[in-house]
């Protein structure tokens, strides 16, 4: 079913595409009714057509509707052959990335394989294209409209399995999961959760090594791979715990008794190295836009102004004038204290009676010691003028004389 941006399918509004892969085309379109924004994946017509398939599925996206878990992208309905799921804006998962981002990622998805199990819901198409990593960090798994509800009871080898249908390789399903499919899946035989298991392992090896696992030249030289070929686990980092080590020889087992039978164990695993979950994506999984390490060329930091020929720099304080106490009283310098070097004391003032010179005494003259009279006082006192009737004096005796 053939769309362009503009049209109409029910309540949606298509704005445009998205992507597209095996499953269909994938638009982004607007719901007019609810004012939001979702992702409509168009079945192919080798699927959309067939009545028994679409009836079946129908069936299996009414329980994939009671599904409601942060890291599992929801299913909103169907409308004319067409899937109507949440918008997941991120990054598709990828590697390698080192331990402390891959195993937060890894764990989320065992929780979101862990809810669908408990509601007996398989995903069967498990991989890194079905993984979205939000700009928060947070791991949304896609295509849960794809999987199968869980059989109670093993039975013979399905013709509806992706790997044998003619109808699937028409829609080209085999080409973007024949890598992750486990051994049972494709020869062809019954699956249950432990399907899910080893995808989850082979996830985690390609996360961790940044390869993938199994990868041949055509889809049957990878199915072989998946069928025969020996896990390398020496591929794997240097710094891989003994535990993961473990757990992917668990989940990468053939023999599928012998193989992990709850992706619960493999959560518990994962938290005992891997505690704190991720506050935000790893450095490759950020949009190009945000990319610390995009080749778009960053701002240059301002650089300093420089300096003006006027301008003139401090010289350093000393020591002593650094410190927050004050300046302490000098002391007498003794044969036993030591000045100190950075701030000397000055030296003590004399009394202001020492700067003035001393009287001196005797007659240098004559050498005696006899003190000689002090400087005549520059201050002296006035003369007491004559009275208007005085009295001369002639020849030793006083005569009164009266005065015009």
């Amino acid at each position: 079913m053939p769309l362009s941006p503009g049209d109409k399918l029910g309540p949606y509004e298509i704005i445009g595409p998205l992507g597209a892969g095996g499953m269909g085309e994938v638009f982004r379109a607007r719901d007019t009714k609810l004012h939001r924004d979702v992702a409509i994946k168009v079945l192919p017509a080798a699927l959309a057509n067939d009545p028994d398939y679409l009836a079946r599925f129908q069936r299996e996206a009414q329980a994939l509707a009671a599904l409601h878990h942060p890291n599992i992208a929801s299913i909103f309905g169907l409308e004319q052959n067409a899937i109507i799921m949440e918008l997941v804006e991120g990054q598709t998962l990828k590697g390698p990335l080192p331990l402390a981002e891959a195993l937060p990622l890894a764990r989320q998805i065992a929780e979101a394989l862990e809810a669908a199990h408990e509601k007996g819901i398989i995903h069967r198409d498990l991989k890194p294209g079905n993984i979205i990593v939000t700009p928060e960090g947070v791991v949304k798994v896609l295509d849960f409209g794809l999987a199968k509800t869980a059989e109670k009871s093993a039975g013979p080898p399905s013709s509806e399995s992706p790997t044998l249908s003619m109808r699937a390789t028409e829609a080209g399903l085999i080409l973007g999961t024949a890598s992750y499919m486990s051994p049972e899946q494709a020869a062809g035989k019954s699956v249950d959760r432990r399907a899910d298991i080893w995808s989850f392992g082979v996830v985690l090896h390609e996360l961790l090594t940044g390869k993938r696992l199994f990868q041949g030249e055509t889809v049957s030289h990878t199915l072989a791979d998946v069928l025969r070929t020996p896990v390398d686990f020496n591929t794997l980092p240097p710094e891989t715990p003994r535990i993961i080590r473990d757990l992917l020889k668990r989940c990468l087992d053939r023999d599928v008794k012998a193989r992990l039978r709850d992706i619960g164990e493999a959560r518990i695993a994962i938290q005992t190295i891997s505690p704190t979950p991720l506050k935000k994506p790893p450095r490759s999984l950020l949009p190009p836009a945000i990319h610390p390490g995009h080749s778009s060329p960053r701002p240059p930091s301002p650089s300093p102004p420089p300096p003006s020929r006027f301008s003139i720099s401090p010289k350093p304080l000393p020591p002593c004038l650094l410190s927050t106490r004050p300046p302490s009283r000098p002391k007498e310098p003794s044969s036993t204290s030591v000045r100190p070097t950075a701030c000397p004391p000055s030296p003590p003032m004399e009394p202001a009676s020492s700067s003035r010179p001393r009287p001196r005494t005797g007659n240098p003259s004559s050498g005696s010691g006899a003190s000689t009279p002090p400087p005549p006082n520059p201050y002296p006192k006035p003369k007491t003028p004559p009275p208007r009737f005085g009295l001369p004096i002639a020849n030793g005796s006083p005569t009164a004389r009266k005065t015009n």
